[in-house]
């Protein structure tokens, strides 16, 4: 036996368990006890660093191991920052980024010009390269704002997007005054880095989905995706750096590429989130804390000087630059705390430009001492600016997050609800059991508090002994599914005389609102499976239903063409199908195709300039000419079908045929049949103003948009 030696108690420790514990300690009590003294737990493990820190209590070092750790950190941080970016409102918000971007750019590097040439008394391209500190930032907070469920805010958007423009800009200066202090910057330097850049991002943002498209569609191992999208943020970073320019960059635009690939709501992400909140980003903080040195304050007034100088003018900048996007844009003061509360912590390119800096020797002084581009009272400062500028960025954004989330959830109590919603699986094949539960987590509306629930069925007359313990079987590995994201599912094991009689019991027993049934994916779909389902389940039970054939894993699939047939607007359960498919482009980033009639793509317009998505209309009436959408049908796309039910205002004789379109033009395509809810929607009567519109279509188009809206307001 071996016991631990007392030279491996000292300080600082070196023992990597007792290192690793210390760590994980900080971490796990940190935000128990900063919570209740309302503090940000972020800003706590800032502090704990500097107290364990080498210029604190000396408990540990900022060795290679904490550098390594928390560089994955900060890769983390801009790669996550990437992947739960709404691309809709991205794209729409685009020009809106570009003008926060120019502000929180310009601002901070005029100000830091002027204050490094005349109160600091620096070189102009010691100045230059000090604005360029301040033009920086990094999104320590977005963790924060993440956690309180507000990420899809226009002006997190907006600042996302400005934060790539700003740090790009901000580290290219540095790129070109390391060289104009070391080298020579000439038209070569300049073809050089545009043309290294241009490549870097053709690689990431064109190759990179092609790559994990088809990783993710051969390899469905837990483990193996999760190393595999690692693997492809650190690569991006790394080429990042070989294009001349930072590797968060590099992280940023990795999540921007792989963001329609991995589901919002599928295990994949939540497993994602959970390592980076859990470990990597906690050590990210946790070694920014460790550079603190609080001494060298009460040894310097110089330093202090320069410190306060540069914690005024950085954050001064970055407030007029928030403030300046508000008046802009019109925004809230919530929204302009939360553009400032992101864009004020200074930390990652901060560090990289004051150490590339520091270390840049310019001359000498008459004893020999080397005199440094950037000294060490701007190097001292730099850490002071650090820690005061993420702990204004942590309480700032905190506010302005926690106050949108209450006022949110103020708004959605006060709404009247309309219906439970509840969505049940039908499974009895292992082999698309997790499609299905992705399907049912994809369409499943942030405010639902029922969970899921999936159901098998064993013929009451069957003699087959393993036909429970199969059931079983396949409704575990359901469970197993939704539990990876964090959601319950409630196993339903029936046994009844056949599947619609089964169906259609629970349907009722469980109050269920939607309803996903799968095909195999090898068989065809038989005009005698529809005729059975819908004079069995669909005449029973009063739900939207649909029916899945997974020929792909869903979140490798790039468009989903839906065809929907004329007066679907009319019909009741129109909004609650539709809130379904807004979901899954909400979720899955996928690009929506809709063919419908003049009146139904008027209706839809409508609300996507309410709630954008990424979407395409086109004009479609001719139910009897499906060749149409097979020849616009592509390779990984998906197929939606709205179908209706004989004598309501949508069905079409041509929907009969359907079963031989899908299985002599779609064989290969993942398909999704959606039968709208027809009645038992609870408090019907705004949405019978969609009805009141049979005759006159478009005439209440208003009072139809409010009926949807509060449908939409369920999401």
């Amino acid at each position: 036996m071996i016991l631990l030696s007392i030279s491996e108690l000292t300080l600082p420790l070196t023992n990597p368990v007792l290192k690793f514990l210390l760590i994980l300690v900080i971490i796990l009590f940190t935000p128990i006890i900063l919570n209740k003294i309302k503090i940000p737990h972020l800003l706590g493990l800032i502090i704990a660093g500097a107290v364990i820190g080498p210029h604190g209590f000396n408990f540990m070092e900022r060795d290679s191991g904490i550098i390594l750790s928390g560089t994955a950190g900060l890769l983390y941080i801009m790669f996550l920052a990437g992947l739960e970016i709404d691309l809709a409102d991205f794209k729409n918000n685009s020009k809106k980024s570009i003008i926060f971007g120019i502000y929180t750019f310009t601002i901070p590097m005029v100000l830091g010009i002027v204050s490094g040439i005349y109160i600091l008394e620096l070189s102009v391209p010691a100045s230059i390269l000090l604005a360029s500190m301040f033009a920086s930032h990094t999104l320590i907070a977005y963790p924060l704002v993440s956690n309180l469920g507000v990420a899809k805010n226009r002006a997190v958007n907006i600042t996302l997007g400005g934060t790539m423009i700003t740090d790009t800009l901000a580290l290219l200066v540095l790129a070109v005054i390391v060289d104009m202090t070391t080298g020579e910057v000439n038209s070569v330097f300049w073809v050089r880095l545009a043309v290294s850049i241009l490549i870097f991002g053709l690689v990431v943002m064109l190759l990179f989905p092609v790559v994990a498209r088809w990783f993710l569609k051969r390899f469905d191992d837990n483990v193996s995706q999760y190393i595999f999208v690692l693997a492809m943020v650190f690569l991006s970073a790394f080429l990042a750096e070989l294009a001349g320019i930072e590797g968060i960059i590099g992280a940023f635009l990795a999540g921007v590429a792989l963001n329609r690939l991995i589901l919002q709501t599928s295990p994949l992400m939540n497993r994602i989130v959970f390592v980076g909140n859990a470990i990597f980003i906690p050590f990210f903080l946790i070694g920014v804390g460790m550079l603190i040195n609080y001494k060298a304050f009460f040894n310097s007034a110089e330093t202090i000087k320069v410190a306060a100088v540069m914690i005024i003018v950085a954050t001064t900048a970055k407030f007029i630059a928030a403030w300046l996007t508000q008046k802009t844009f019109n925004f809230t003061v919530d929204e302009r705390r939360l553009i400032f509360g992101l864009s004020n912590a200074q930390a990652a390119a901060t560090l990289a430009a004051v150490m590339i800096g520091y270390n840049i020797i310019i001359g000498e002084t008459q004893t020999g001492d080397p005199i440094r581009l950037l000294d060490e009272n701007i190097l001292n400062g730099t850490i002071l600016m650090i820690l005061v500028t993420c702990t204004i960025a942590s309480f700032v954004a905190q506010k302005g997050a926690k106050n949108m989330a209450i006022a949110q959830a103020g708004h959605s109590s006060t709404e009247e609800p309309e219906y439970q919603e509840k969505i049940l699986m039908a499974i009895g094949n292992s082999e698309t059991t997790d499609e299905l539960v992705n399907l049912g987590l994809t369409i499943k509306s942030k405010k639902n508090k029922a969970g899921l629930f999936a159901l098998t069925i064993i013929n009451h007359n069957s003699t087959d002994s393993s036909a429970h313990k199969n059931a079983k079987k396949i409704l575990n590995k359901a469970t197993v599914t939704a539990s990876a994201t964090d959601n319950h599912l409630h196993e339903l094991l029936r046994y009844d005389l056949n599947i619609v009689n089964g169906i259609s019991s629970v349907v009722k027993e469980q109050n269920i609102s939607d309803l996903i049934l799968g095909l195999h994916v090898k068989k065809g779909i038989s005009s005698s499976f529809l005729g059975t389902l819908t004079e069995g389940i669909l005449s029973k039970c009063s739900t939207t239903t649909l029916i899945y054939k997974p020929v792909q894993p869903f979140a490798t699939i790039k468009r989903h063409l839906i065809i929907i047939p004329h007066n679907a607007e009319i019909e009741i359960g129109f909004p609650f199908w539709l809130v379904k498919v807004w979901n899954i482009a909400k979720n899955s980033g996928a690009k929506l195709v809709l063919y419908a009639g003049t009146d139904t793509l008027k209706v839809i317009k409508k609300i996507k300039s309410q709630h954008p998505v990424e979407i395409e209309f086109n004009k479609f009436d001719d139910w009897d000419d499906f060749q149409i959408i097979a020849n616009d049908l592509k390779k990984d796309d998906n197929l939606m079908i709205i179908l209706s039910r004989k004598d309501k205002p949508s069905y079409h004789s041509s929907m009969t045929k359907i079963p031989s379109y899908l299985n002599s033009h779609f064989t290969d395509q993942s398909f999704i049949l959606i039968y709208p809810i027809q009645t038992g929607v609870t408090n019907t009567s705004k949405v019978d103003l969609m009805n009141a519109t049979i005759m006159e279509p478009m005439e209440k188009l208003d009072e139809m948009l409010k009926t949807i809206g509060k449908v939409f307001s369920r999401k």
